[in-house]
């Protein structure tokens, strides 16, 4: 019997991270009998007098947010990251070793109404949203104590989204993270053995074979990466091996915005709600350094598995062993392509 990835277990490498998961496709088949989430009920007002986030409103730390009318930043009230710690650490053998880590942490309202997400926004609504990304990773980027700068989203509840109004944050830090770090390595190896990045080469793949790709436009393209772990993950790449958002061109920065737009609405319309995911951009690391090695990329990673009552769980063998997926990732990038472009809710100017 030949091996057929469509129905037998098996394992794929995901280059840019160097680990593996495990794909076990005819477990799809098998009935339900685990949990099953509340769906959301996302039913907003524009304007919430008693969210910390809409404008003019007052935040928990005491501060008054201005009268907004498109995006607006601010440092996190509650941030995980200050800038004002001492230097030190401990190492106990090299077994128990702890050190400072500095930093700061922002919050990016996307727009001053509470009821919409970005799939819900305009593409120059969202465009604006991609021009604070790159004003904020440049300054970030070019203090000296930072070395490394984490945008990111976490939509809808079960993501542990604190705050319902539409918004983003920016983790800024000392450090390069565990994940981007992985990627890091992987990218830099490729890059010194072929002297092309290693998105660069994995797009051309995708695009030739067309299976995994869900949507695409002349700056970037969208697809379920061969070796996703998350149901419906999906990876945005720039077309051109750019080293972080502010190398964009105006019309990549449109595109973006395009991409974003369209990939956002497609998950809305998979299950017919505001569609929960974590997403965030890898871009180099602010050490001063050229890494010519980095490809700018942008990770989509929703937990809702079967139906908008179940979900995916991290446990057991993925928490011990490694990630594992039933359904493929060209099964996911299908489901995907197969949905419309215009919000189940209908257009909102």
């Amino acid at each position: 019997m030949p091996f057929d990835s469509t129905e037998h277990p098996h394992r794929r490498f995901n280059a840019l991270t160097g680990e593996w998961v495990l794909v076990s496709p005819h477990r799809s088949k098998r009935p339900w009998q685990g949990q099953q989430e509340e769906t959301e009920q996302d039913q907003r007002p524009a304007y919430d007098p008693t969210c910390y986030l809409c404008p003019g409103n007052p935040r928990v730390g005491g501060e008054v947010n201005p009268q907004y009318t498109d995006t607006f930043v601010f440092n996190n009230d509650f941030g995980a990251l200050t800038a004002d710690v001492p230097t030190g650490g401990i190492d106990e053998g090299g077994l128990l070793r702890a050190e400072a880590e500095s930093g700061v942490c922002r919050v990016i309202c996307f727009s001053p109404r509470h009821d919409l997400t970005l799939p819900q926004m305009t593409t120059p609504a969202i465009r604006k949203v991609v021009d604070l990304w790159v004003s904020e990773f440049a300054t970030l980027g070019a203090r000296p104590d930072i070395n490394y700068v984490q945008i990111f989203e976490n939509k809808g509840p079960i993501m542990g989204c604190s705050n319902p109004h539409p918004h983003g944050q920016i983790w800024a830090q000392r450090t390069v993270p565990g994940e981007p770090a992985k990627e890091g390595v992987q990218q830099l190896t490729y890059f010194q053995e072929h002297g092309r990045t290693l998105l660069s080469d994995y797009l051309k793949i995708e695009l030739e074979k067309k299976e995994r790709v869900v949507l695409e436009n002349e700056h970037f393209v969208v697809l379920v990466p061969f070796w996703a772990v998350w149901p419906f993950e999906t990876i945005v790449i720039a077309r051109r091996p750019v080293q972080d958002v502010t190398q964009l061109s105006e019309p990549e920065r449109d595109a973006l915005a395009d991409v974003l737009r369209r990939l956002t609405i497609r998950y809305d319309n998979l299950f017919n709600i505001s569609f929960p995911y974590s997403s965030g951009l890898h871009q180099r690391p602010t050490d001063g350094q050229e890494h010519s090695e980095w490809h700018l990329h942008m990770h989509f990673y929703p937990p809702l598995l079967r139906s908008a009552t179940v979900r995916k769980f991290m446990v057991g063998y993925e928490m011990l062993g490694d990630p594992q997926r039933d359904i493929t990732p060209e099964f996911s990038a299908g489901r995907l392509r197969e949905q419309a472009e215009m919000h189940y809710k209908g257009a909102v100017e």
